[in-house]
């Protein structure tokens, strides 16, 4: 499905909102184009009415006298006598005779002279004073009133549905905007961990932020000027139409133009408009990276570098964006201007041609009414061109939006299960990150409930990998991992980690309070849990300085407090849900000797009828662990308790001797 269909979905849920928006218009429209054909009619029939035929009659409502008789416009007599006012330069002359045809006129001594082609005719006729011309407009006066009475009623109600209809469509807009970021954040929950190892961070919230309001000025501004330009469009050739069909029909070719100058625009609109928003998310993506690892550019003074880095970012989306400026520029109102004058040509020709005809009979009232309507005509013409430009870049940035949200992700499911036991098996594993390059190899290992297994070896030789897959962030490619004998493969991952419990070697802290990052809002976590899990491990003894206890503020990432802190905090959050599985990745090896004892009371306590992971470096930590696997280069090369492994006098003895040595020399 193509962006511009999606988009038109998404509009869709909101059909009634749109649907009372366009109504308003329609009638917004309708009460605006209508003044061009009152003026017509008020020029025609009312301010230059005078010049209509006059018919003798009788003394009566509308009727003029003068001259000792009584003149109106209507007779119901149809052999009435008649006669006519013609304006000759800045004055009036009264004919009290029938005239056979109207031209170009002449007043002279009492001689009225009108002329038309070879044609000429001369009348007797009066010169009228000003309180004779008065006399006789004074029966058009209230009907001038009336109709700029309606005329004024019809701009009030204009004014009105175009607020409606202004409104309604922002409304709506404003909620396809809120369900699409919705969509969207509900999809990044959904994409698996090793998405976002390929993705930075930034360029996730550009699609987000940035993508998502280039969309809303969609909604808001582009469909609403392009709804109420066609519109106004319809409206003003089918009054054109009325007036005069073939002045309408030669009007009709600027729609063609217009449809080929749009096509043209994309063409090239398009290719800048991918590099803009690319380059968008490229910098965002910078940003987020240099703000996260400000503390290394200063501290290895890469200040310069970094800014070059920045500046070649933002150079290339400046020659972009100003390719875009050009061809906005070089087009939109350039375009228009020439249509206006192309139109505005062919509307001279036709109408002067038509004057020179015998026959021509064409108003002051239907000139005025024709500019107006063409006057009127462009002003749309220009919203749309003039949007094209926002039209392409909310394209452009909705085609990103939908690429991320096309991402194969997986159902958060709600399904519960009573909380297992925690007997873990790992049935020949094999997993690689890449495929075909394998970072777990063959890997057979169980663990019992309320065990306490520990995962050491050099960097890289695969102990986290081991997590990820427990905890189902990614999947082994050979073998399975069994729960109390159930395939973690076959449950819902969301299920799966309602009962385990994480502490990364880099503890995570959300904006709230150390409360609501211990609890993490859960509804089943009550103060008193979260009170109890920080005593547990002995947290209360590292915050009790704090000035507002539990209850202080943690900003992002929590970086007013100490790694320790920090740590504390992570291990409370994840005993305070009671975790059947616990995980400690690394989970002491930024915490100083004092707090790293405080752990390791309360972790005697803790881990029992609890099964226990800690990967660690500092091998005096996992003395007391129940096994304890050495991994080399993806493998288990050994196994066994601490005892155990010293006696073999292999890897993990070298390592142990090798720790001890080098804290006997720091000693």
């Amino acid at each position: 499905m193509s962006t511009g269909k999606r988009l038109f979905k998404y509009a869709l849920n909101y059909k009634k909102i749109i649907l009372i928006a366009l109504a308003m218009l329609t009638v917004a429209v309708v009460a605006d184009l209508a003044g061009p054909f009152i003026a017509k009619r008020m020029i025609d029939n009312h301010i230059l009415g005078i010049e209509s035929v006059w018919h003798k009659t009788q003394a009566g409502k509308g009727a003029v006298e003068y001259n000792g008789s009584f003149y109106s416009k209507e007779s119901e007599a149809a052999n009435a006598d008649s006669a006519r006012i013609f304006q000759v330069g800045r004055n009036f002359v009264f004919v009290d005779a029938e005239v056979e045809f109207d031209g170009s006129r002449s007043y002279e001594d009492g001689v009225l002279t009108i002329s038309k082609g070879s044609q000429a005719a001369q009348y007797e006729a009066e010169l009228l004073s000003g309180d004779d011309l008065m006399s006789f407009y004074k029966p058009e006066i209230p009907n001038i009133i009336k109709l700029l009475s309606f005329y004024f009623g019809l701009l009030v109600v204009a004014s009105i549905f175009q607020y409606g209809q202004r409104y309604y469509l922002q409304k709506s807009a404003n909620r396809i905007i809120q369900k699409l970021r919705e969509d969207v954040f509900r999809q990044i929950q959904r994409l698996p961990i090793q998405y976002f190892d390929n993705l930075p961070a930034g360029k996730v919230v550009a699609r987000i932020t940035n993508d998502t309001e280039a969309i809303r000025e969609l909604y808001v501004t582009v469909l609403s000027t392009f709804f109420t330009s066609f519109i106004y469009i319809t409206g003003i050739y089918i009054a054109l139409f009325i007036l005069n069909a073939k002045l309408a029909a030669i009007c009709l070719l600027l729609l063609p133009i217009l449809f080929l100058w749009a096509k043209l625009y994309r063409k090239y609109a398009s290719k800048y408009n991918h590099v803009i928003r690319s380059r968008v998310s490229d910098i965002n993506g910078m940003i987020n990276e240099s703000i996260q690892g400000m503390s290394i550019i200063q501290a290895f003074s890469r200040e310069k570098e970094t800014q070059q880095e920045f500046e070649t970012l933002n150079k290339e989306h400046f020659t972009y964006q100003n390719k875009l400026l050009s061809l906005n520029s070089s087009t939109s109102h350039n375009l228009v201007g020439v249509l206006r004058n192309i139109v505005f040509v062919a509307f001279i020709w036709y109408f002067g041609g038509e004057a020179l005809q015998p026959s021509s009979a064409i108003s002051l009232g239907m000139l005025y009414a024709f500019v107006d309507y063409i006057n009127r005509l462009f002003n749309p013409v220009q919203g749309i061109v003039n949007q094209l430009a926002n039209l392409e870049q909310a394209l452009v940035a909705g085609e990103r939006v939908f690429h991320l949200m096309d991402e194969e992700g997986i159902d958060v499911s709600q399904k519960e299960i009573p909380r297992y036991k925690g007997n873990v098996l790992f049935d020949h594993v094999s997993f690689g990150y890449k495929e075909g390059e394998y970072v777990l190899k063959d890997l057979c290992f169980e663990a019992k409930q309320g065990e306490t297994v520990a995962l050491v070896g050099h960097t890289g030789s695969g102990k986290s990998s081991i997590m990820n897959l427990l905890f189902r962030f990614y999947d082994p490619q050979e073998g399975k991992i069994l729960i109390d004998g159930m395939d973690i493969a076959e449950m819902p991952r969301q299920t799966l980690r309602s009962h385990m419990g994480i502490v990364l070697q880099d503890p995570f802290l959300f904006t709230g309070t150390i409360a609501s990052n211990v609890s993490l809002d859960h509804p089943g976590i009550t103060r008193e849990t979260v009170e109890k899990a920080l005593a547990s491990v002995g947290a209360d003894r590292v915050l009790k300085n704090l000035e507002k206890g539990y209850d202080e503020p943690v900003i992002e990432k929590g970086s007013t407090l100490s790694s320790g802190q920090r740590q504390l905090i992570s291990f409370a959050r994840a005993l305070a849900f009671n975790p059947a599985i616990l995980i400690l990745d690394e989970a002491t090896s930024s915490i100083d000797t004092e707090t790293e004892a405080i752990i390791q009371e309360a972790m005697d306590v803790l881990k029992e009828g609890r099964t226990t992971f800690i990967i660690a470096h500092r091998l005096s930590t996992i003395r007391n662990a129940d096994q304890i696997l050495v991994m080399d280069r993806g493998r288990i090369v050994e196994k066994g308790n601490h005892d155990e492994l010293m006696e073999l006098k292999g890897k993990y003895f070298q390592m142990y001797q090798l720790q001890l040595g080098n804290n006997v020399k720091a000693g």
